[in-house]
């Protein structure tokens, strides 16, 4: 369950990165009044760590998936 969590979240942080990238437009600044913000910076913050649990990812056998979603 934490996977698919920490998955979400990367997903949609690198979807804010790629608004950043196009558009030059940060959804997430934009939701919580500017990047500054206490809530923008949890959020990141959020988002970092879950990308950083998605790495772990990397590293398992298919059989440590596998067996997670039981």
């Amino acid at each position: 369950m934490l996977d698919r969590i920490a998955l979400v979240l990367a997903i949609i942080g690198g979807l804010n990165w790629g608004s950043i990238g196009l558009f030059k437009f940060d959804i997430v600044a934009w939701i919580c009044g500017g990047q500054d913000s206490i809530a923008a910076r949890v959020i990141f913050t959020i988002v970092g760590l879950a990308a950083l649990w998605c790495i772990s990812l990397l590293f398992r056998s298919n059989t440590d998936v596998i067996e997670s979603r039981d």
